[in-house]
């Protein structure tokens, strides 16, 4: 981990990483690839260790024997949890000179009292160990054994550990890279990589993939991975064109159905005892090679978000979706619509998403009853349709959806003639929607966002002034407030957008803003901040901000234009920026990454 951190360059990361898969046994390659990313599993299976910032300098006052005051001010004069807690540890327990000491063969070493090593399965067994305890006293319970789980490593792995249980290992990569270095394992280059994409498109663990391409070579483990329900397909992502006339020329026959301003949710239903799924091996009936973790084994229903996270708990309506369903198992691509019953209308994208929410659920349910606009079917009973074409998937999905109470299929338009898109459009938008998504009558379901088989239309072909779509970006920095911002903390921030695993800014933030947003941006940024600059940030020291910030807020921007810049790092800038809201249903990860930008600033009228 140390040379990783050390590292800037992604093609050195990628052959670091690739060695390190080498030496890995294919029992421990996973909790390797996962210790590496900072977690203990990917975000569907919900592991978490609820053990906040404050805590995590409790375990360190336990560890070292120090007093809490004590691990304060050095964390207030260091900056960051780990190298607070390799200090400590080197001034507590071990003689200098292990600092620095080489990491061999992916054990964790003791360096004191001759005891035998860590291995990483160790640390990976007694972290989860930590993340499931709960109940009464259990905040005690994971402080006394993250506590002594730090003081049974050296300076430098107690470093990384410290940072693991706030995600805050960030060492500059994310699953893409494992993909690239696992094809380097084994074939020296990425030429292997689309098909490890694939497989991880439709089960997305990359621990589970490398242990399988360990096991098995990448050509076996790739092949055949079908969907499994209760483990979240990744979604399949709309392309932005602004031209209906261009819409037809590249897909032909279209589907035009309506733009919600909700809440992407992929419902996985599985009918039977209404019992708690439980980890364990999928079925081998659904064909996947994985041996795939938190498929639904029994009854049951999960609800994944775009950035794969399970919010069943926060649909209590979902309860009952199995009366609503013909079929034994299925999985649904919808968008949760919140209503409005006083007004009879369907409410905004952030009054829906005030259903997410973990407590007075039922209450909020009364509130802002929800719907759930279904618009494609991926799988049902035991039959994976994602190579099946489109038209043939929505005649299975209105056979399969009993009524319009809960579940409602989007209406749909079939046309080759620009013109209907652009009537669609008008009434949709006359509606309160969105706007349309056109689809191609015939396409696959394709996770991510690729060729032209989705594109969704926001705004009229002849407008002008401002960009056809919103742009998704991360907040990397802000800079303190002046005048009457002083009171907010911030006076504005500074966003970018991915190119792979690096972070490229694209503009500045700072008007077009309520109060309120100011006030809850510095909520949310509290806590985030960093002493240095993030690593896979690249920003010109023109724009360097006050503070910099972890990449975890997540807010759409809408622009008038974008422009050239030769001081953005991406290389292009938007022009008169505003916040539209905060992106609480996407990741980092889901951010507009560089290309798609470009596409928009292709896409833009000439005047």
């Amino acid at each position: 981990m140390e040379n990783l951190e050390k590292t800037s360059s992604r093609i050195e990361i990628t052959k670091i990483l690739s060695e390190l898969f080498k030496k890995s046994a294919p029992s421990e390659i996973d909790k390797v690839t996962y210790l590496i990313l900072g977690y203990l599993a990917p975000s569907y299976r919900s592991i978490v260790f609820n053990l906040a910032e404050r805590m995590m300098l409790e375990v360190i006052a336990k560890a070292y024997g120090v007093e809490k005051d004590s691990v304060r001010e050095t964390y207030r004069k260091v900056g960051d949890l780990g190298d607070t807690a390799a200090l400590l540890a080197q001034k507590s327990k071990f003689p200098a000179s292990t600092v620095g000491g080489k990491v061999q063969k992916s054990h964790l070493r003791k360096s004191y009292g001759g005891q035998a090593k860590l291995s990483v399965t160790d640390v990976y067994e007694k972290l989860s160990d930590i993340a499931k305890d709960e109940g009464e006293k259990s905040v005690e319970r994971k402080i006394g054994k993250m506590a002594q789980l730090l003081r049974a490593v050296d300076p430098i792995s107690a470093r990384f550990l410290a940072r693991i249980p706030i995600g805050r290992l960030r060492l500059g990569f994310s699953d893409k890279t494992i993909l690239d270095a696992l094809s380097w394992m084994e074939v020296g280059d990425k030429s292997k990589k689309s098909k490890l994409e694939k497989a991880y498109q439709v089960i997305p663990d990359v621990g589970l993939l490398a242990k399988k391409v360990k096991e098995v070579g990448i050509d076996r483990a790739s092949v055949g991975v079908k969907p499994v329900v209760g483990i979240p397909v990744l979604p399949m992502l709309a392309q932005r064109i602004k031209s209906p006339t261009e819409m037809i020329e590249k897909m032909g026959k279209v589907f035009v159905e309506p733009k919600f301003d909700g809440l992407r949710v992929l419902i996985h239903f599985k009918r039977g005892r209404e019992k708690k799924s439980r980890l364990g091996s999928a079925s081998a009936s659904n064909g996947t090679p994985l041996n795939a973790q938190s498929a639904i084994q029994f009854g049951g229903v999960k609800a994944f978000t775009r950035n794969l996270n399970n919010v069943v708990d926060m649909f209590s309506e979902l309860k009952e979706v199995g009366k609503h369903i013909k079929g034994k198992e299925v999985i649904l691509d919808t968008e949760a619509i919140g209503m409005d019953p006083e007004m009879v209308k369907m409410a905004n994208f952030q009054t829906t998403m005030q259903r997410r929410r973990k407590y007075n659920i039922e209450e909020k349910a009364k509130s802002i009853p929800l719907k759930f606009q279904v618009f494609d079917i991926i799988y049902k009973d035991g039959e994976s349709f994602m190579e099946m074409p489109y038209f043939k998937r929505r005649e299975i999905l209105e056979k399969t959806i009993k009524d319009d109470k809960l579940l409602v299929v989007d209406e749909a338009v079939v046309t080759t003639d620009p013109e209907v898109i652009n009537r669609e459009y008008r009434e949709k938008i006359k509606m309160g929607l969105e706007g349309v998504i056109v689809k191609k009558y015939d396409t696959s379901y394709i996770p991510g966002r690729t060729g032209w088989r989705w594109v969704k239309m926001k705004m009229e072909e002849t407008a002008s002034g401002k960009l056809s779509d919103t742009v998704d970006c991360v907040v990397m920095g802000y800079t303190a407030g002046r005048g009457k911002r002083v009171s907010f903390g911030l006076g504005q921030f500074l966003v970018g957008v991915k190119d792979s695993d690096e972070i490229k800014t694209v503009t500045k933030v700072g008007t077009g803003l309520k109060d309120e947003q100011f006030k809850e941006l510095k909520k949310r940024l509290t806590g985030l901040e960093v002493k240095e600059k993030p690593k896979n940030y690249l920003v010109n020291k023109l724009l360097e901000p006050d503070f910099w910030v972890e990449p975890e807020v997540v807010v759409e921007i809408a622009a008038d234009e974008i422009t050239k810049s030769p001081t953005h790092t991406a290389g292009l800038a938007l022009r008169f920026p505003r916040l539209v809201r905060f992106r609480d249903d996407k990741s980092v990860e889901e951010v507009t990454t560089l290309s798609e930008v470009k596409k928009l600033f292709n896409l833009q009228m000439v005047k």
